[in-house]
């Protein structure tokens, strides 16, 4: 038992933790295209519409799980913001955390945060690390048309999720969510602050504005 433990804890940390610094923040934006394409592909388990009307900002990433009791988790994505102009531009993200209790396996996971509260946008923008479960109030979020009757959200963030592979056991409670400042000044072309990029201040390259006339819909 302990020879494979301390293996895929190798594992977790080659793995995993180099991945959010070799990022490509253009690959983030255009995988963020994709994934908010695919959870609205069939309606019965789609976001509601209304949801994302009413959302104050949304974060996709793409995150990587791996382990045997002891598991580890991490990946990259992008944050936006909708501000009285229109969408923000995308502001880099990476996630990570470590998780105890029976799981096993490999899995590559698709989300999306909707933030629902100013409060949840004002804690991406600071820059600060962010823990799910912990200064910020998550559940997941209603899905399909019978939720298109919108109601008053539940919590600060509402979760989506679309995984592949086998993986047991799995919770965000204890994710942390942080800014990729490396990420935003070489996609951006200059140190940049994602307070300022959230709030509307830095325009967005063109390359993003494929994400930002998708979210437009709504």
């Amino acid at each position: 038992m302990k020879p494979g433990i301390l293996f895929l804890t190798s594992l977790m940390i080659v793995f995993l933790a180099p991945s959010a610094l070799r990022a490509d923040m253009q690959d983030d934006i255009d995988r963020a295209v994709s994934i908010i394409e695919r959870f609205s592909e069939i309606p019965e388990s789609a976001i509601p519409p209304a949801v994302l009307r009413d959302a104050k900002g949304v974060a996709i990433l793409t995150m990587t799980n791996v382990g045997f009791v002891l598991s580890g988790r991490g990946g990259t994505g992008v944050v936006v913001a909708r501000t009285e102009k229109g969408w923000s531009g995308p502001s880099a993200i990476g996630t990570g955390g470590i998780g105890l209790g029976f799981q096993a396996g490999l899995q590559v996971s698709e989300y999306v945060f909707i933030l629902n509260t100013q409060e949840a946008v004002n804690s991406f923008a600071k820059g600060n690390n962010i823990t799910l479960g912990g200064n910020l109030s998550a559940a997941i979020g209603p899905i399909g048309r019978s939720a298109e009757a919108a109601i008053a959200p539940q919590a600060a963030i509402y979760t989506y999720s679309r995984s592949q592979g086998i993986f047991a056991g799995v919770s965000l409670e204890g994710t942390v969510i942080g800014t990729r400042y490396k990420a935003n000044e070489e996609y951006y072309g200059k140190p940049v602050f994602p307070t300022d990029i959230l709030s509307g201040d830095v325009k967005p390259p063109d390359s993003a504005q494929k994400l930002i006339k998708l979210l437009s819909k709504y």
